[in-house]
């Protein structure tokens, strides 16, 4: 199968890292063609500046060949696997960056022609999704206020992808609190889930 993985954490020696880290290596060892892209390493820009938005309907073509290295892989993919920390109950600014500069129209969706008709999907390569995340807040208080990062994956990028994509959802709550052993469990269900993916 083939891999993206797109890891948001500007720390290589973070928790996040390591579950990066797990994540590779475990696609690997399983037969997995693996793409990797740390966002914070390439130092990608996650601002969609004024002309790129100009360009964003009209000439779309313009802003799929400036970010032709971060499509090609996405348009590549049989399976998208991100690794983050939740910060303030979302993704890290540049990996919500990528998403609205590499999740184009023409590339990840088509307008849906009516006021009122939702986007259709373009990602149908994508039969397999896996989000894996930490967080700070325990998992009552997400359930709360709506887990609006599992929601912006799960329900609302989830129809760009494959009719029948299988989603899978892995995050550690509390994480500030968290002991050495419960980081280990973590890690180790994250290798399980990415080692049985097929």
């Amino acid at each position: 199968m083939k891999c993206l993985v797109v890891f948001a954490h500007p720390d290589p020696h973070s928790f996040n890292a390591a579950l990066h880290q797990a994540a590779v290596d475990t696609l690997r060892a399983a037969g997995h063609e693996v793409r990797d892209l740390d966002l914070y390493r390439m130092g990608f820009d996650p601002v969609l500046g004024a002309a790129e938005k100009i360009t964003y309907l009209g000439d779309t073509q313009v802003n799929i060949d400036a970010l032709r290295g971060h499509v090609e892989p996405l348009q590549w993919a049989d399976a998208l696997i991100v690794v983050y920390p939740t910060w303030m109950y979302g993704p890290p600014a540049i990996l919500k960056g990528w998403l609205d500069r590499v999740m184009l129209p023409g590339v990840a969706f088509g307008l849906g022609g009516h006021a009122l008709r939702p986007i259709g999907g373009r990602l149908d390569n994508i039969r397999h999704f896996v989000g894996i995340t930490t967080s700070g807040s325990p998992w009552w208080w997400l359930r709360v206020i709506g887990d609006p990062g599992r929601s912006l994956f799960m329900r609302g990028l989830r129809p760009l992808f494959a009719r029948r994509c299988r989603a899978q959802w892995l995050q550690l709550h509390s994480m500030n609190y968290a002991t050495r052993e419960q980081r280990h469990r973590f890690l180790t269900k994250v290798q399980k889930r990415l080692g049985s993916l097929s």
